[in-house]
């Protein structure tokens, strides 16, 4: 199955985000969600942006540095979640994310915070598709493997919410059968000094990345 480039308007109703940023960002050594862009935002302004292309329900999990990280991002989402167990792990961040979704909801994209050169327009694909199709998983194709971004519908939500550890819903996308989507920018995340130098790099000389996510 292909996503394709649906021109109308995107059904703002029954869909959120879940943006994951509850890890103690130990190989970095301090808080990632606070690194400077060169536009002057953080990481974490970059990935509500991001998010804001799916939908306007953007909810954020912390976790290791709440809530200083969210009172020195510029931007704020519909909900700040603290996990308490964010320590054990993806799992955990994602169950606290879900559990606070109401009835309403058909489906939730899940992003991570250390993904600032995501393409937009991949993006806006995946949110056109998973309104077109909401009982269909979708997911960011990494080499033939399921990751994030990710559009997980509500009829997989109870499989999500039993994982366990430090382990995400990739495996579980990739059984059920979720479609792959090619989205450039997934391998460039920040988990080391060496990483956030190479990709603030690229931010600065690509500018036209922060302007694509304001359009």
């Amino acid at each position: 199955m292909l996503i394709r480039r649906f021109s109308s308007h995107p059904d703002e109703s029954g869909f959120a985000v879940i943006v994951l940023a509850a890890g103690a960002s130990t190989r970095l050594g301090r808080p990632k969600a606070l690194l400077k862009l060169p536009d002057g935002g953080t990481l974490l302004d970059q990935a509500l942006r991001q998010a804001r292309l799916l939908s306007r329900d953007v909810r954020v999990v912390t976790g290791a540095w709440y809530p200083l990280i969210r009172f020195r991002c510029h931007l704020q989402p519909s909900v700040w979640l603290p996990c308490e167990q964010w320590a054990q792990g993806l799992s955990a961040s994602l169950a606290t994310g879900i559990e606070s979704l109401g009835p309403q909801v058909k489906g939730t994209f899940v992003l991570v915070a250390d993904q600032p050169l995501l393409d937009p327009e991949a993006l806006r694909a995946m949110g056109q598709a998973a309104r077109q199709v909401p009982g269909q998983p979708m997911a960011a194709d990494y080499g033939g493997r399921a990751g994030v971004p990710a559009y997980l519908p509500r009829w997989l939500w109870p499989e999500v919410m039993v994982l366990e550890g430090d382990r995400g819903a990739g495996r579980l996308l990739t059984e059920v059968g979720a479609t792959l989507v090619p989205v450039e920018g997934i391998h460039d995340d920040v988990d080391t000094p060496s990483d956030w130098r190479r990709i603030r790099a690229r931010f600065s000389q690509t500018n036209r990345t922060a302007r694509q996510y304001r359009r």
